[in-house]
């Protein structure tokens, strides 16, 4: 960690200089990136695919906390953030471009931190850093990312192709990620009030991790190739299941059932959100960031994916008068609503 050694002023290194710095080890892997960093702009060729673009701003003290997130799950957690909306469209992420504005608090060794984070993440998921900026900020740490990425024409899926009758399908599980928040958030308030407190987060490892250092599921995209399934419709899981599965219905004008029963929920975070006062299947339908891909698949292709472990049966698409409702455990029809995270609510 920084922290504790010497740190060096970014007055001192200017702005090319700190581009340079960061950009020096930069290893180019994929074949469609014909020039990276160092000139005035990158050079792609993805040879008659349909190139897939996508960006997120994430800003200090709106979309992160740095009181409890580490510089290196940033870093990480911003990379996986922008590459989730490419494999969304069920394509491949190859290249992104960082920009980065922050303020004259962070030295240089914050900065490597945080870009050992995006280093990590563009192994991991086998992308090209190709381009990006750098610049002062008075508003406190600023991160934006453009990823990009290609599919065969054939092969994109977008948001308004779902059909009635099609199967609703999730990955992973749902509301670890909010749960995780709220854990950081308890913590963050107990060290404020008496800093000789240490932070109690035995156990909760997994949570934790789902909110810090999500993981966009690019290998649920090489397994529905793999077994022949190519998605109606899909998005990903950012603002909460039932945001997202509302998109869907609304831009494909369907409706939809989901089976409160059938929303995979992990027992740590059931247990957490419990333990908060917290409704899980609330948690898991409005938490948001789990990163999770939602998708629809006809009929015909249950059979492929009902013993997929990682992939979870929650309803049906269903013709739009019949509207969007959640079946409860008990048998209560809920209608469902949106009520994920806005960025432009009132605090």
């Amino acid at each position: 960690m920084f922290e504790n050694g010497e740190k060096t002023n970014l007055e001192a290194l200017g702005e090319f200089g700190l581009i340079s710095h960061l950009t020096k080890n930069i290893k180019l892997v994929q074949k469609s990136t014909v020039k990276g960093v160092g000139d005035d702009a990158a050079v792609l060729d993805y040879q008659n695919k349909r190139a897939l673009v996508s960006t997120d701003l994430l800003l200090e003290g709106i979309h992160f906390d740095l009181a409890y997130t580490p510089l290196k799950h940033l870093g990480y957690k911003a990379v996986q953030v922008n590459l989730s909306d490419i494999y969304a469209m069920n394509g491949i992420a190859t290249q992104i471009t960082v920009s980065i504005g922050m303020s004259s608090k962070f030295p240089l060794e914050a900065i490597e931190e945080l870009y050992e984070g995006i280093y990590l993440a563009c192994g991991h998921y086998n992308v090209d850093i190709v381009g990006g900026d750098t610049s002062a900020s008075k508003q406190g740490l600023v991160i934006s990312i453009t990823s990009l990425g290609y599919a065969d024409e054939k092969e994109v899926v977008y948001r308004n192709t779902a059909e009635e009758g099609d199967l609703i399908c999730v990955s992973g599980d749902l509301g670890g990620a909010y749960v995780g928040l709220q854990l950081l958030e308890r913590e963050k308030l107990v060290y404020l009030e008496n800093p000789n407190i240490q932070p109690d987060l035995e156990g909760k490892d997994y949570i934790v991790e789902r909110q810090l250092k999500p993981e966009a599921r690019k290998d649920i995209i090489d397994l529905l190739q793999e077994i022949g399934v190519k998605p109606t419709a899909m998005i990903d899981v950012s603002d909460g299941l039932a945001s997202e599965i509302l998109h869907i219905c609304k831009q494909s004008n369907k409706g939809c059932k989901l089976y409160e029963e059938k929303i995979p929920i992990d027992p740590m975070t059931y247990e957490t959100a419990r333990e908060f006062g917290l409704d899980p299947t609330v948690c898991a339908l409005s938490g948001g960031e789990d990163y999770e891909l939602l998708f629809t698949v006809k009929q015909a292709d249950y059979d492929k994916i009902k013993h997929k472990m990682d992939i979870s049966i929650i309803g049906y698409v269903t013709e739009p008068n019949e509207g969007c409702s959640l079946i409860t455990k008990s048998g209560n029809v809920h209608e469902l609503k949106a009520q994920g995270w806005n960025a432009f609510k009132a605090e």
